[in-house]
């Protein structure tokens, strides 16, 4: 290696020799960290930050180990539950005498008061109907004595028991097996697999009106939030979609992904706003106007930053947190001011629109962005419409569990009636009930479902 001191008393020409050496080399150099760079941002893996991939399916590793918290010690009774306003019976221990000195001690203080709860052991209540009739004399004709209503002659188990089966099987997701055991062991009811797949049948009639309500209701609305995820029937890939605003929600199930199931919900019913992700189903949705979601703007912007694009995804993601923070205060500013804001949005998204990014998912995100940019931001000019898809996502959330945990549907009845009962859940849950009430009220002969 040649010292300092040589290259020192190069002439001029020689220097510049040297120069376009060392520049060339430079280049080469250059272009070989570019593509290194390349490489190493292509290994991204996508996450459920940086994608639409559930946290469930990541590859989980080792907590570090820590030392545990020292919990706050409790003292004895019911310091952290509130107490029954009207207990079932009251017990009052009231001492006659000092223990120590044994002497009357009246009047005294109340030094605890706490609970002990217990639930009774609970029976079937069995009611036998005994229904007389005979060959009338007068007008010769056969005659059967009428019973009161609910005790009409068909299944012995009544609402009660539907409800309970129903609630515990698909809001906790109980097999057959166990279900009939719980049955026998907690309630003392002899229900057989075969018995409860035909009562899931009845419900499934039951609940079929109260549905129709529930999708008349959404065909009617202005607002639809839409979204899909996969399901198994028979031991092959379907797909459930979920149709849902503030009011309702229907969930249905079919073998397509595809837009005919749409035009199917609605039918020909058109929503003034339609809410959903980018898949192209949803895109061609029927109504006047459309929000995407920006959850998932968000994380696709996180995973173009995370694969190399420092310039177009940055900007792109700043630019979406900024119109977050309008939505969430747009309580507190008036609409005046609100409007700059949104005006100050599309200047600066325009400004976003005309950077220049080389890297490719910037460049693919940036080709995104100019089709859709008008279907970016019109929850701010509308406080009614969701700037994201999330209520969709966890109308769908049990649907998803529900199929790890039993592997998916046996027969077409059974994916039926677990989307009717998801519709009924969750349009219950947003009339303010909650999920064994919404079943509870769904099957009852003598109430309406929607208050």
């Amino acid at each position: 290696m040649k010292s300092l001191e040589v290259y020192k008393s190069l002439c001029h020409e020689e220097k510049n020799k040297l120069i376009e050496k060392l520049w060339s080399e430079i280049q080469r150099l250059e272009s070989e960290i570019e593509v290194l760079k390349g490489q190493s941002f292509n290994k991204v893996k996508k996450t459920s930050k940086n994608s639409s991939i559930p946290p469930s399916q990541e590859k989980k590793g080792n907590k570090p180990t820590s030392q545990a918290k020292k919990r706050k010690s409790r003292q004895e009774g019911n310091k952290g539950r509130r107490l029954e306003a009207n207990p079932n019976q009251i017990v009052v221990a009231r001492a006659k005498q000092c223990p120590h000195c044994s002497e009357s001690v009246n009047p005294q203080k109340l030094h605890a008061l706490y609970e002990k709860i217990e639930i009774p052991e609970v029976k079937p209540l069995v009611t036998q109907v005994q229904q007389y009739g005979d060959h009338c004399p007068h007008c010769h004709k056969d005659y059967v004595s009428p019973v009161p209503s609910g005790l009409e002659a068909g299944s012995p188990f009544g609402n009660s028991i539907q409800t309970l089966a129903t609630y515990f099987r698909y809001a906790h997701a109980i097999s057959y097996n166990r279900l009939s055991s719980l049955f026998k062991e907690i309630y003392h009811l002899e229900i057989s697999e075969g018995g409860l797949a035909k009562l899931f049948k009845r419900v499934n009639n039951r609940l079929e009106p109260e549905v129709e309500k529930i999708l008349t209701r959404l065909r009617s609305s202005r607002i639809v939030c839409s979204d899909e995820t996969s399901a198994r029937v028979n031991g092959k890939n379907e797909w459930e979609w979920v149709f849902q605003n503030d009011k309702v929600c229907f969930h249905i199930i079919r073998p397509s992904r595809g837009q005919q199931v749409i035009a199917e919900v609605m039918n020909g019913n058109k929503p003034e706003i339609w809410v959903s992700d980018l898949f192209s189903s949803q895109s061609n949705h029927p109504a006047e106007k459309w929000q995407v979601c920006l959850a998932h703007q968000l994380r696709d912007c996180q995973y173009a930053i995370e694969a190399g694009d420092e310039l177009f995804a940055t900007q792109m993601k700043m630019l979406l947190l900024r119109a977050f923070v309008i939505h969430k205060r747009r309580i507190q500013l008036k609409e005046s001011t609100l409007y700059q804001y949104r005006c100050d949005l599309k200047r600066r998204l325009k400004k976003c629109l005309e950077s220049q990014p080389t890297q490719k998912d910037g460049v693919r995100l940036k080709k995104r962005y100019i089709k859709i940019q008008d279907n970016l931001f019109l929850f701010l000019a509308d406080a009614s419409i969701p700037p994201t898809n999330n209520s969709s996502e966890q109308a769908i959330r049990m649907s998803t569990m529900f199929r790890k945990v039993t592997n998916g549907f046996r027969s077409e009845w059974g994916k039926g009636l677990f989307a009717n009962i998801r519709s009924i859940i969750n349009t219950g849950k947003r009339q303010g009930m909650s999920t064994f009430q919404s079943i509870k009220n769904a099957l009852s002969p003598f109430k309406s479902f929607f208050s």
